[in-house]
């Protein structure tokens, strides 16, 4: 993975939605044995407003998808669901925001806060987080 400190530096800032990112791209790549920057397909749901938005830079830093290369887009939606796929066996990865954590991302107060629920993601297990679908 990608180090914190580089993601911040692309992103602007360090915040709970940027490490989610980070976090599902990093374990697309591997569930799906996927390669990083053209081995990878994304599609990402209801994240068309700050801070979610912010959840796309982490998985372009991590998964290798880019606007720029056309393997990832951002369609508009209420539930939070990224959707990965791999180009060479076309095997697909789908991953949603468990409810206790959108739960605890609503009650954050302030960027100090965030920062330090950041860093607290990243040590966290993801089966704690995420709900992940195969297919």
């Amino acid at each position: 993975m990608i180090s914190l400190k580089e993601a911040e530096k692309f992103h602007g800032h360090l915040g709970p939605w940027l490490v989610l990112g980070l976090l599902i791209g990093d374990a697309a790549l591997k569930k799906l044995k996927a390669e990083k920057y053209f081995g990878l397909e994304a599609e990402v749901r209801g994240v068309n407003k700050k801070p979610r938005s912010c959840l796309v830079d982490g998985l372009q830093i991590s998964s290798g998808c880019t606007y720029g290369k056309g393997n990832i887009r951002k369609i508009a939606g209420d539930k939070i669901r990224v959707v990965l796929r791999n180009l060479e066996n076309n095997k697909k990865i789908s991953v949603s925001l468990k409810k206790d954590l959108l739960a605890r991302l609503n009650a954050l107060n302030g960027h100090r806060d965030s920062r330090i629920f950041a860093r607290a993601l990243l040590k966290a297990d993801p089966d704690t987080l995420f709900e992940v679908r195969f297919s």
